[in-house]
């Protein structure tokens, strides 16, 4: 039959009639609209059907005085269910709130585990979780996503290089990098120092092998610097040069800024909303409304909800937009020129190593064109330039 969520919903009675005349009865109710259907003979003079309940009492009229009886022995549908459900309402309560405690209980955080930190850095990690509000008994949804905890840490405790973050159920794993990790002792094979690039030799500190060149030397790149041959004549040794050859070497870095720019900054103004999703369903929480302002940037924050350790089609949404200006800036000519100067300096440290240092600098040209400032500088740098180069067997110095 059609419609039959509809009919469940407005009830269903399975009704037993017996006596003589069963087929007129029948068809006066489908003459009259009634809708019977799962119409059987049970025995020769007794049938059942199932009825709406709202046509109960329509039915009722038809059969009052065919000299038929009419028993009903079989109800079905929401109405029946809903009532019965009130009857054992105690069972109904304590089975929800056995389910919500559950889902509760397997939603928190019930343990953090840290490994490959000393105590003192322990500590820290867990001070820190703790200002991001990762601890124990705190509910999963409220808290950041494994990549930003991953990353606030990275940021804000000194002592770790690398930190994986990882959810497991109710535990979140930490496996943690420290940057005093001892160094592993670096086994080579038998090498030459080279010169990187084009240089001058302003410092030297061999550690193994045969320096052959001196200070002040201007060397070309690939020039053999500290040979890994060491020994009289006819004698000789192989051996993995090491050491550091400080050269001054030059860069050049070009610019351009406008004195005019455009950009967006967000001004603090901000509407968190919330939601439960299910499959592309999202229904609203908490924080109702449209959104009001006119340029804004949302982060979306999405946890899957589990209950013990399965996860269910259904996730915590936690929407946040903030509100942002665009903002004008513009330079004076000596402030832009000034601007430019340390963009230079920033991009020479970035193509640079951490221990090679800026000896001095040249403006080679600046201009003030369509207001835009160009500006080109000529940086000398002082940096280790050896590299190891592998001696091919049977090389001879």
């Amino acid at each position: 039959m059609k419609n039959r969520w509809i009919i469940f919903f407005s009830g269903i009675i399975t009704v037993k009639i017996s006596g003589k005349g069963l087929e007129r009865l029948l068809n006066t109710l489908t003459r009259n609209g009634l809708n019977i259907w799962h119409v059987r003979r049970q025995g020769v003079e007794s049938i059942t059907f199932k009825i709406k309940l709202t046509d109960v009492k329509e039915f009722r009229k038809y059969v009052r005085g065919s000299g038929l009886k009419v028993s009903f022995f079989k109800r079905e549908g929401f109405p029946f269910l809903l009532k019965r459900l009130l009857h054992n309402s105690g069972f109904l309560v304590g089975a929800i709130l056995f389910i919500f405690i559950i889902l509760l209980l397997s939603n928190m955080i019930w343990g953090i585990q840290v490994k490959g930190a000393d105590p003192a850095t322990e500590y820290k990690i867990h001070k820190e979780l703790d200002k991001m509000g990762v601890k124990v008994g705190r509910l999963q949804l409220f808290v950041e996503n494994v990549e930003a905890i991953q990353r606030q840490l990275t940021n804000n405790v000194e002592e770790i290089t690398w930190v994986g973050v990882e959810l497991q159920g109710t535990t979140y794993h930490l496996q943690v990098v420290e940057k005093n990790e001892p160094k592993q002792p670096e086994y080579l094979s038998p090498q030459n120092l080279v010169a990187k690039k084009k240089a001058v030799i302003v410092d030297m500190f061999v550690e193994e092998g045969q320096a052959v060149v001196n200070i002040h030397d201007s060397v070309d790149a690939g020039q053999l610097l500290v040979s890994g041959l060491i020994g009289k004549e006819g004698q000789n040794v192989q051996v993995p040069a090491r050491g550091e050859i400080w050269g001054e070497t030059w860069y050049r870095s070009d610019v351009e800024l406008p004195l005019k720019s455009t950009f967006q900054v967000f001004n603090g103004n901000e509407k968190r909303k919330y939601y439960l999703k299910a499959a592309d369903v999202k229904i609203p929480l908490w924080g109702f409304g449209k959104v009001e302002f006119k340029e804004y940037e949302t982060e979306t924050n999405e946890k899957n909800i589990q209950f013990l350790k399965w996860k269910l089609p259904l996730s915590f949404v936690h929407e946040t937009h903030r509100d942002r200006e665009v903002e004008t800036r513009i330079y004076s000519k000596e402030e832009a020129f000034r601007v430019a100067k340390e963009m230079a300096k920033l991009d020479i440290k970035n193509r640079l190593s951490e221990d090679a240092k800026i000896k001095g600098e040249k403006i080679l040209r600046q201009s003030l064109d369509n207001g835009k400032v160009t500006l080109s500088i000529h940086f000398q740098i002082i940096e280790n330039i050896a590299e190891g180069q592998p001696i091919i067997q049977g090389e001879s110095e």
